[in-house]
């Protein structure tokens, strides 16, 4: 059901989608006000193709001077979306891989006051994961687990998916200027979400893979995701466990780290002695090298076990 009261904004980012971006406009539904397609410098010139063809009164075309990437270029129809007073800012794709019509689905959660920020859900059930390449479900299953890390979001899956929506409140208490505008984008949108206690729901929704070609590769932004969420992850441990609050799970992480890396050096030290010494170490030294480890681990345990218990429950926003 959509409330009249509630504007919503869709936000399209375009780089190499020139022959798709039609039909995704064409298929969007009453219910939005407004729909920002931003021209990321896109060599198909599709900006400027939208201009000429689309009829659409809702339409208002952007253009980008250089090439930003997908979260700059999202970012600046989030900006146009909250300029007109959008509640609701949508973003979808340009190359029609998830389909338009489910925005309504997308948004309710936020409508309803369960959630401020939704997203996609392509694994939820099997059947929607059968026109999946192999390689994008195993690549989007390992950033899964590495966003449910240094997000905090541990109930969410696929962060990689370009079907998002927020509600107005929540965007405008993000620090837009330090989102990562790559496609990196939605992962750091999960961590920054997370500094605001914001509520993130998953809908299921499947999506349709065509002739289209992603520019999105897998296997080559692997291991740049990984550092990048390592640095959120030390960031969100930060922020929510030692500056804006101390708790047990704040000296569980601390001490859990103590103790692994006292075991760990002292059981380095002594191995690099038996080695010059040309001896084994004995039991004893090994025991006493082992325990720390041991507890130092379920310290861990303990922590990541309260931090998946935090998960944010309560929307910033009240039911539209």
């Amino acid at each position: 059901m959509i409330f009249p009261r509630v504007m919503i904004a869709v936000v399209i980012p375009c780089f190499r989608v020139k022959s798709q971006v039609e039909s995704v406009i064409a298929r969007i539904g009453l219910e939005v006000s407004h729909v920002f397609v931003v021209d990321d410098k896109c060599p198909e010139s599709t900006g400027l193709h939208v201009e000429q063809n689309c009829k659409d009164p809702r339409v208002k075309v952007l253009f980008h001077e250089k090439n930003q990437g997908v979260g700059g270029a999202t970012l600046t129809g989030f900006r146009a979306a909250l300029s007109v007073g959008a509640d609701i800012i949508v973003k979808v794709d340009g190359d029609g891989q998830i389909p338009p019509e489910k925005i309504s689905s997308l948004i309710a959660p936020i409508q309803k006051g369960q959630a401020d920020f939704a997203k996609g859900n392509r694994f939820y059930r099997p059947e929607y994961l059968q026109t999946m390449p192999i390689q994008r479900l195993l690549g989007n299953s390992t950033l899964s687990f590495m966003s449910k890390i240094s997000s905090g979001y541990w109930s969410v899956m696929d962060p990689t998916n370009g079907f998002i929506a927020i509600h107005r409140k929540a965007l405008e208490l993000l620090p837009l200027d330090n989102v990562d505008k790559t496609y990196f984008f939605e992962s750091e949108m999960l961590f920054r979400l997370s500094t605001i206690r914001a509520v993130v729901r998953d809908v299921p929704m499947p999506s349709y893979y065509g002739d289209e070609k992603s520019n999105l590769r897998i296997l080559k932004i692997i291991l740049p995701f990984l550092v990048k969420h390592k640095i959120c992850f030390l960031k969100r441990i930060f922020y929510s466990y030692f500056l804006r609050d101390f708790n047990l799970a704040s000296i569980q992480f601390l001490f859990s780290m103590v103790f692994i890396a006292a075991g760990v050096i002292f059981g380095s030290w002594h191995w690099y002695l038996s080695s010059l010494e040309g001896s084994l170490a004995s039991s004893g030294t090994v025991m006493v090298a082992t325990l720390p480890i041991l507890l130092g681990f379920q310290l861990l345990l303990f922590a990541v076990n309260y931090d998946i218990l935090s998960e944010p429950k309560h929307a910033l926003h009240p039911q539209l």
